[in-house]
């Protein structure tokens, strides 16, 4: 018994020193935590400097209110990496060349990897709008999903830690049903991530919605432009968001912006969830 425990608590040593950041990733920690050190000297600041200072007026005062909190997420963007393996995107998130992180990584075994704070905003969306947001940065939990985007299939392992995944950001941030939402809803006009994306799943677990299983056609006068608006995409490249709009739903076709009656009896199911 004695034998065995001597060979178990290395092991369990080596795991929790893995688990906070040692060995192969010791520099990549190292950066993060200066940062993280950085940004929270910032916020424990009582004055603030650098911000009533710029107003300009002469009569001015630091007055500390009592009620205030931190970075609350109430979007959540899923993305695929378009890359080859998991490994390929950490490297790619430690790459102050390329600029881009998200707050976590699912790998396709299931695996899921946390690389910013819930509470720090992540640099995943980019430039777009999604209703009147045109930051989602600031306000969003980014996940990528180890996927290369054009051939490989989305195994079970990976959905359903997405799932629980989701399940978590949910209760913890009081995330809306309706924000769960994909790359390319956010920027149609660069983006058609996640593709072949398996969102009915999602959406019967309560992320995101679904269009119904008997499908109305829609009235005399529907507007898809106007539908489409409701429910978020930005209409100004209207061909962009109808595109957008069928990678998520339609997913067939979707290198046309043409809406065929039974797309139009989607968009209509979509669009009254919305309302």
């Amino acid at each position: 018994m004695m034998k065995r425990l001597y060979y178990v608590l290395p092991a369990a040593a080596m795991l929790f020193l893995s688990a906070c950041g040692g060995g192969k990733y010791a520099a990549t920690e190292k950066v993060y935590k200066k940062k993280a050190k950085e940004f929270s000297g910032v916020y424990k600041e009582a004055p603030v400097t650098g911000q009533l200072e710029k107003i300009a007026t002469p009569d001015k005062e630091w007055i500390a209110s009592i009620n205030f909190g931190i970075r609350k997420p109430n979007y959540v963007m899923i993305h695929h990496t378009a890359q080859d393996s998991l490994g390929q995107t950490v490297k790619t998130f430690h790459s102050v060349k390329a600029g881009v992180s998200s707050h976590y990584v699912i790998g396709r075994n299931g695996k899921v990897v946390q690389m910013v704070n819930d509470l720090y905003r992540g640099h995943h969306a980019g430039a777009g709008r999604w209703g009147n947001d045109t930051d989602l940065n600031s306000s969003s939990i980014g996940i990528e999903l180890d996927n290369n985007g054009t051939t490989d299939p989305w195994p079970a392992a990976q959905v359903d830690a997405l799932v629980a995944l989701l399940q978590y950001l949910k209760d913890t941030y009081k995330i809306p049903q309706a924000n769960f939402i994909g790359h390319m809803d956010y920027a149609p006009t660069r983006k058609n991530d996640p593709s072949r994306f398996p969102w009915k799943v999602l959406a019967d677990k309560g992320f995101g919605y679904w269009y119904d299983d008997y499908l109305e056609a829609p009235p005399v006068g529907f507007d898809p432009r106007l539908a489409l608006r409701v429910i978020g995409y930005d209409v100004k490249n209207l061909d962009a968001a109808i595109k957008a709009f069928k990678i998520h739903y339609i997913q067939k076709n979707t290198n046309t912006a043409t809406l065929e009656e039974q797309d139009l009896k989607i968009l209509y199911s979509i669009f009254k969830k919305y309302l």
